[in-house]
């Protein structure tokens, strides 16, 4: 099970698409204390894997010492950075304190594109050194892509440079319209990009060494039992199921994306939110209605709650943009009848 915690909101970038809406830090963000307490309860749940994220959690100045808590606690403590603050120093002392990965965010082989994104001239270049202090200080590290319409052409030598840069692996993270994202929603691929999309991904997968892997995406699962295509996951969306994010104050949700909290760790113990929260309960019966309901791949697919919960208003609904769901009911993706002959 993955835990993910927003460890800060404070940024030294303004990317368009930032879910968590980064940039100050928040107002009484959880404590060096309130954080170890939650790191105990993490692996106390049953958790294996704890992500510190942000914000861009390098700018937390306990970092180092809540990465050694996660570590001595049994957890694989890992991080989702930006990369433009990683020094070759500050990665020896990521390793040394127990980090076993760092995702690094590189959103297209264009220096100039990829700082438009993230509103920072040189950023690119930056990532790409933070990549090499990884690399030099042997702390595996691995490059993250959030997916566009403007650069989904690219994504298979994104994996080329990724290769050539030393990742051992390259993660696709789907554009979902939370926070600053939902300003550039228009720009998210739909049914049939996406379809496409992941199938290149796949057969892209059989050419590299380095794990790619699709995430917000869970229609890969269907789509790789479909080619025959071996992955080890065993389910596509895990929102509340196996994974869940906290903010830097504290609240919990069932994944970044679908911002509906289900309480706070200051007032009820995480562990017990974990297993008693209504909302997580519900997304563990997979009851989902419309075409999710009806799919015979809902069991390692699940759809996207995010998506469902953004365009619907409903995180059981259908997921708006599966092109398998549509074909079989005859309906176009976002939920309107196909006309005759379509």
């Amino acid at each position: 099970m993955l835990l993910s915690w927003n460890t800060t909101n404070q940024c030294n970038l303004y990317c368009d698409h930032c879910y968590r809406d980064a940039g100050a830090r928040a107002v009484d963000e959880l404590t060096t204390a309130e954080a170890g307490n939650l790191i105990d309860e993490a692996a106390r749940s049953g958790f294996r894997i704890m992500i510190f994220s942000g914000g861009e959690p390098l700018l937390r100045p306990d970092l180092l010492d809540l990465i050694a808590r996660a570590a001595a606690r049994g957890l694989r403590p890992v991080l989702g950075s930006n990369g433009t603050l990683l020094t070759p120093t500050l990665a020896r002392e990521l390793k040394a304190a127990g980090a076993r990965a760092v995702g690094i965010s590189l959103d297209s082989c264009d220096p100039g594109c990829h700082d438009q994104l993230r509103r920072q001239e040189g950023a690119w270049q930056q990532a790409v050194a933070g990549m090499a202090a990884c690399r030099e200080a042997g702390l595996p590290f691995q490059l993250h892509t959030t997916v566009f319409d403007w650069n989904q052409d690219e994504l298979e030598q994104l994996t080329d440079l990724a290769v050539e840069l030393g990742a051992m692996a390259h993660h696709f993270f789907f554009l979902v319209p939370t926070g600053r994202a939902a300003s550039i929603e228009a720009e998210s691929l739909r049914a049939a990009e996406y379809e496409a999309t992941l199938r290149r991904i796949l057969l892209k997968q059989q050419q590299v060494a380095i794990e790619l892997k699709p995430t917000c995406a869970p229609q890969f699962m269907r789509i790789a039992r479909e080619m025959g295509i071996p992955v080890r996951y065993n389910r596509g969306c895990l929102a509340g199921i196996a994974y869940c994010i906290i903010s830097p104050r504290g609240d919990v949700q069932p994944c970044a994306y679908l911002n509906l909290p289900v309480g706070n760790v200051r007032e009820v113990p995480f562990s017990r939110l974990w297993q008693e929260s209504p909302i997580f309960q519900r997304l563990r019966t997979e009851n989902y209605s419309g075409a999710c309901g009806r799919c015979g791949y809902k069991k390692i697919c699940g759809g996207c709650r995010a998506r469902a919960w953004y365009y619907h208003g409903d995180y059981m609904a259908a997921e708006p943009w599966c092109l398998y769901q549509s074909r079989q009911d005859n309906v176009t993706p976002g939920g309107h009848r196909a006309p005759p002959g379509a």
